[in-house]
């Protein structure tokens, strides 16, 4: 769909006069649209999204944590001496009254953010730095947010990373098969009763009092970090639309999953699948680098744990998506969620191969951490 972005754009406190837009970034959910704008002697680009109501059912929700989140990096950036942290948290630009958001004519609601320049995303590892400035990046924002309740943000997508529901929902609508392509994915289903016992780990933990409530982004995609153009530095953390109360677990392990792994989500190749070792010792350096000191020992202990499990529950998601129809994630073709599921699966068993080295890289990076 073609959307009006310079009408967009006058709703909102921009600078400058609308030159041109084009669709921005890799995302499954929302529509993005980098703008530039221009003055006599100057120019300026910023971000306007679409966010996408099938997922997020209250918008404001998503934008009252994101503000709260933004608000609170920022002011302990600015108490740290940050020279620059307009590079270093995103910045909302409210609209001409004030508010976040904007709904259009057709009940679509958008949001605008400074487009921060001279920064680089990638969506798979091109180097080993790359691996550890992500995980530094991640582990850097949750530290910056280690003070900020948890209770006070919405939960915008309620079980959001509760395997456990998850994997009841993949099996609802299994039965139900409601347009008809549960017959050919026998081998899956196999493969996630088989592992079925692991969706209540980390929430059993959890409800012992062993894990505890954290600010957690919840989408921890190697492209939702921006890489400074000219250092290689992982600057800034974005995608803010899913952070919410949870565990640092699910965090660590969806980074693990998009930037330890030598191919993209979606490749049908499965023998290019498996996970990087060298890679994921990056991260794990990378990660307690930035946050180790302030962990819990249950939440070391279960990083490499928490590779395999979010691994699988995102195979999951995205076959219980390709049941019912492709209704959730965006797809470029019919196969493409089930090739998607195939190739997550993939990815856990090649961590399930290695889970010894894992767990000593861990323990190896833990003695470093003071």
């Amino acid at each position: 769909m073609i959307h009006n972005v310079k009408a967009i754009g006058q709703n909102f406190k921009v600078e400058g006069s609308f030159h041109k837009a084009e669709p921005f970034g890799s995302g499954h959910i929302n529509d993005t649209y980098r703008a530039h704008y221009s003055q006599e002697d100057s120019s300026h680009d910023y971000l306007h999204q679409r966010i996408n109501q099938n997922v997020f059912k209250s918008p404001e929700k998503v934008m009252e944590n994101m503000e709260k989140v933004t608000a609170h990096i920022w002011d302990k950036l600015r108490g740290a001496g940050e020279q620059d942290p307009n590079r270093r948290c995103l910045r909302l630009v409210p609209m001409k009254n004030g508010q976040l958001l904007h709904k259009d004519p057709d009940g679509n609601y958008w949001r605008t953010m400074d487009c921060i320049n001279g920064v680089e995303t990638f969506d798979t590892v091109q180097k080993p730095e790359q691996a550890y400035q992500a995980a530094r990046a991640f582990g850097r924002f949750q530290r910056l947010l280690l003070d900020f309740p948890a209770e006070d943000l919405h939960e915008t997508i309620p079980d959001f990373h509760n395997t456990r529901c998850r994997f009841d929902r993949f099996l609802e609508v299994f039965t139900a098969d409601p347009v008809g392509r549960a017959e050919g994915i026998t081998k899956e289903f196999e493969f996630l009763k088989a592992h079925e016992a692991d969706a209540s780990r980390l929430l059993d933990l959890q409800a012992l009092g062993r894990l505890p409530l954290r600010v957690t982004h919840n989408d921890t995609k190697l492209n939702n970090v921006l890489f400074d153009g000219d250092t290689g530095e992982g600057i800034c953390v974005v995608d803010l639309d899913t952070v919410m109360p949870g565990l640092s677990l699910y965090d660590f392990g969806d980074l693990v999953r998009t930037a330890a792994t030598t191919a993209a989500e979606d490749e049908p190749d499965l023998s290019m699948v498996r996970m990087d070792l060298s890679l994921f010792r990056e991260l794990v350096r990378g990660y307690l680098d930035s946050v180790g000191g302030a962990l819990e020992d249950e939440e070391v202990d279960n990083l490499a744990f928490s590779a395999r499990l979010i691994t699988m529950e995102i195979g999951l998601r995205f076959l219980t998506d390709f049941l019912e129809g492709d209704i959730y994630f965006k797809i470029r073709h019919k196969m493409h969620n089930l090739d998607r599921a195939r190739n997550q699966f993939q990815l856990v068993r090649s961590m399930e191969a290695q889970i010894k080295e894992m767990e000593a890289v861990v323990e190896e990076s833990r003695s470093c951490v003071s």
